[in-house]
């Protein structure tokens, strides 16, 4: 089944221009894959993995006016969110030169007037409030607890893309609810949503 029938199957409200935009996107990516070592996503099977792992919680977010994705790396899930959410205002956050240059590149050729790229360290910008927070793969939920506590009050939503680790790296206490999908790899992803309003 092709990334367009799995996501299709699962009733996440897309755009109309999301499925072009995320082809040229893909093209992008494999041209600067080749020269720039942009992400371990050699082949178009483990892309399509990526952009459905990235795009999932379309099917059960709410609308946030912003967001802020940490970490951002070639696209994973922040520019891709981006594309499936054009009323979203999206921060891009990417320390690495090579990589956020392609964000801007992607930036300016889908012409995405939602998107910002920051190219700098999460820890290095101007405090602002975000209503989403999201990251994948960066790094724990305590450290990204940390991380976004500048951007970020008791209205906010986390969405933490995590492994089977999120069990241990989850108090209790927390305001929390942790949604688990099974990808055509055969890998679980848990979508961790942190905060008061989920």
């Amino acid at each position: 089944m092709d990334l367009k029938a799995r996501l299709l199957e699962q009733d996440i409200q897309l755009p109309e221009n999301f499925f072009p935009n995320i082809q040229k996107y893909k093209e992008h990516l494999f041209k600067w894959n080749k020269i720039h070592n942009m992400t371990g996503a050699k082949n178009e099977a483990t892309v399509n993995n990526f952009i459905y792992d990235a795009v999932y919680p379309v099917s059960f977010l709410k609308k946030y006016k912003n967001l802020l994705d940490i970490g951002t790396g070639a696209g994973f899930p922040g520019m891709i969110l981006a594309i499936a959410l054009p009323e979203t205002e999206v921060t891009l956050v990417e320390p690495l030169v090579k990589r956020a240059s392609f964000l801007q590149f992607i930036k300016a050729d889908l012409d995405l007037k939602n998107v910002t790229v920051v190219k700098k360290r999460v820890e290095d910008m101007q405090a602002q409030h975000f209503e989403l927070v999201t990251s994948r793969a960066v790094t724990d939920t305590k450290m990204l607890l940390k991380l976004s506590e500048n951007f970020r009050d008791a209205s906010s939503t986390l969405l933490f893309y995590k492994g089977e680790k999120v069990f241990d790296e989850v108090d209790s206490d927390m305001p929390h609810k942790i949604i688990q999908t099974t990808h055509k790899d055969g890998l679980t992803r848990h979508y961790l949503l942190l905060g008061e309003n989920i």
